[in-house]
């Protein structure tokens, strides 16, 4: 493996609310309240952030970089992609037997993202279970702590549906999802694992590798 250094990119972070019901959106933190809250503009990755009088200010402490963000090294044979999104601190394109998989890492900003179990059931509700289940019955949870990180792992298995709000269109049965939740130094950072059951089994180890080389930015 090698070691991959979270590199920085200005975002709104505020811009959350504005993508509600969208795959990609947290689930929102229990009493947020105040600017962190408000609706903004998303900018694409790297676009920076002006002031009124049009000069680029500092970037800010809390922004999931240096001391407030996380490391970890990168399985062989991932390769690494460019975000799709500003909520997107890192992409990559999983090959395996079924099919290309996509682990995506989320990081909203200090204090934003909500609660592990929270998301975790938003990210089984985003798979339709054969036999009619309840999407959170057919999840799987487990902790572990890694160094300083307390991490939750998530599974579960069903046709997947995305952010798409449960329509039959773009619905892609015979999926998995491997996620992990870590508590971050100042918020939960998000590690989403989808693709192809058999693709997402067969870099299981892979994966769980990848979550226990999670490491405090310096």
């Amino acid at each position: 493996m090698r070691s991959l250094v979270i590199t920085s990119f200005t975002v709104v972070f505020a811009a959350l609310t504005a993508v509600a019901g969208h795959g990609d959106a947290p689930a929102p933190a229990s009493g947020l309240a105040g600017p962190a809250a408000a609706v903004a503009q998303a900018l694409p990755p790297g676009h920076p952030v002006t002031s009124a009088a049009g000069a680029v200010p500092p970037v800010p402490p809390g922004t999931g970089t240096g001391v407030t963000g996380l490391t970890w090294g990168v399985p062989r044979g991932w390769k690494a992609e460019t975000p799709s999104s500003p909520m997107r601190r890192a992409q990559y394109r999983v090959p395996g037997p079924g099919g290309d998989a996509e682990l995506v890492v989320f990081y909203f900003g200090p204090g934003q993202g909500g609660d592990a179990l929270s998301n975790a059931s938003r990210w089984a509700g985003q798979f339709r279970q054969p036999d009619g289940r309840n999407p959170t019955a057919a999840m799987k949870t487990s902790e572990i702590q890694v160094g300083e990180l307390k991490v939750t792992l998530v599974e579960v298995r069903g046709t997947y549906a995305g952010g798409m709000g449960g329509t039959a269109a773009g619905e892609r049965p015979g999926y998995q999802l491997l996620g992990a939740i870590a508590s971050g130094p100042d918020a939960n950072w998000f590690f989403k694992l989808t693709g192809p059951e058999t693709t997402v089994t067969s870099q299981r180890a892979a994966f769980e590798g990848l979550i226990r080389s999670l490491k405090k930015g310096s």
